[in-house]
């Protein structure tokens, strides 16, 4: 905001720039030493004891400078950090916190300390249980490596992040804009959104940002508009019934019987078990002769000789066997006119 007051102050240049953070240095904690210790936890897994073991010294001479402890417990698996009565920095302790929760996620040493910096910051993405079928969430999970590691690369270099996809989280670091961005494209490529929309997006976006005529315009005529697109997958019934066609009737449709209501009706229930035995295998007997006849049937077919020319005629004349003389006469008279008509 602009000052208001008249007086000149030959020291507030156009070179100074209002919004950059200046570090925080012993003397601006004016406070003095924390009153109260404060300490974070965190567990690791097992296949990053050794690792941490090696590289455990580097971790804590890099914390020794912000005067922060850091304890390692490998027999419970966990890594521990607290303020000391030397550190000023109140932000530090945050920072460690999420420095050990980078190397808990497989983030290499090197680059999990650089969460010291001012101006980085981190974000772990917890994708384990955004989709539940698991062959689904190892495809989706892929897509955000791409071929070869390129999508993830791509990221890396349109978001200024650094990206690390480990099990079920994915470990992102750098600005809080890139963060921001990060966290949109891995939810969405969870939600079968593909990558390479929102890499697409960004390209143009970065295209954009140097022309300072459209600084203050709306870019969404120049952005893509990718329209998610799936089929149906719900099964058609073979039969549709027309529901308008029915009667409204207030009452409800009867309940389906049971079997025991079945048996009862049938007289079946009140048999003994060996009457039941016995007509179970009267049924089953019947079954048999039915399917027996019928394969004799569709044997003897093979034997069966074709109509020959002679049994025709005859065919023909049983058909007309016993018809009255006035029909037979027309029935001829009919037959000639057509032959007429269609000579």
């Amino acid at each position: 905001m602009p000052s208001t007051h008249d007086k000149e102050k030959p020291w507030d240049t156009d070179e100074i720039d209002k919004w950059k953070i200046e570090e925080f240095k012993p003397e601006d904690n004016k406070a003095g030493a924390f009153i109260e210790e404060s300490s974070f936890a965190t567990l690791f897994p097992k296949y990053r004891e050794t690792y941490l073991r090696e590289a455990w010294p580097l971790i804590t001479r890099t914390l020794e400078k912000h005067h922060i402890a850091c304890t390692l417990d490998l027999v419970e698996g966990s890594m521990t950090v607290r303020t000391t009565r030397k550190t000023y920095d109140p932000a530090a302790i945050l920072n460690a916190r999420d420095l050990i929760k980078l190397l808990a996620r497989s983030v290499p040493v090197p680059q999990a300390i650089k969460i010291l910096e001012d101006g980085v910051a981190c974000d772990i993405i917890k994708i384990g249980n955004l989709v539940r079928n698991k062959e689904r969430f190892v495809k989706r999970r892929q897509r955000i490596l791409g071929p070869g590691g390129s999508t993830l690369k791509a990221l890396e270099l349109l978001t200024g992040c650094y990206i690390l996809v480990q099990g079920g989280t994915v470990a992102a670091m750098g600005g809080y804009k890139g963060l921001k961005e990060v966290r949109r494209v891995v939810e969405g490529c969870m939600d079968n959104i593909h990558p390479i929309y929102h890499i697409k997006e960004f390209m143009i976006k970065r295209e954009l940002q140097k022309d300072p005529e459209l600084a203050n315009e709306n870019w969404d005529r120049f952005l893509p508009q990718f329209k998610k697109r799936t089929l149906s997958k719900r099964k058609r019934p073979l039969k549709i019934t027309d529901k308008s066609k029915k009667t409204y009737t207030p009452f409800p449709p009867a309940p389906e019987k049971s079997k025991i209501d079945l048996q009862i009706e049938s007289g079946e229930y009140f048999l003994s078990k060996q009457s039941k035995e016995r007509a179970a295998r009267e049924e089953r007997e019947e079954k048999r002769k039915k399917k027996k006849e019928g394969k004799k049937k569709e044997r003897e077919k093979d034997f069966v000789p074709p109509p020959e020319a002679g049994d025709r005629k005859k065919d023909k004349k049983r058909k007309h066997e016993g018809e009255p003389r006035e029909e037979r006469k027309a029935r001829k008279e009919e037959k000639r006119r057509r032959k007429a008509a269609e000579v």
